[in-house]
C-alpha cells in the first residue's frame, strides 16, 4: 500500500538524517516510514542539489550544523572528564 507524503515531511526526514545525524532504524520507528522510502528522499535531496543553488546551500548548512553539533558533544565529553 503506497502512501503520499508531503514535500514538508519529505524535507523533514531528509533533515533529521543530514543535519541530526539521525539513522534510517531511528527514524523508521519514529515515524514509520520505510527505509528505502528515506534512502530515495535523501537520494532525492542530492540530485536537487547539483541544479538549486537553494538546495546546495541547505545541505551545505545541514552538514555543517551536524560537524558542530557531533565537536560540541566531543568538547562536552572532554570537559566532563577534565572536571
Amino acid at each position: 500500500m503506497s502512501q503520499n507524503y508531503t514535500p514538508e515531511f519529505k524535507k523533514k526526514i531528509v533533515r533529521l538524517h543530514l543535519e541530526e545525524g539521525r539513522t534510517y532504524k531511528s527514524i523508521t520507528a519514529e515515524y514509520g516510514v520505510s527505509k528505502a522510502s528515506i534512502s530515495k528522499w535523501c537520494s532525492e535531496f542530492s540530485q536537487e542539489c547539483q541544479t538549486s543553488p537553494q538546495a546546495q546551500e541547505d545541505y551545505n548548512s545541514m552538514k555543517e550544523n551536524l560537524r558542530l553539533k557531533r565537536e560540541n558533544e566531543e568538547l562536552r565529553k572532554e570537559n566532563a572528564f577534565l572536571k
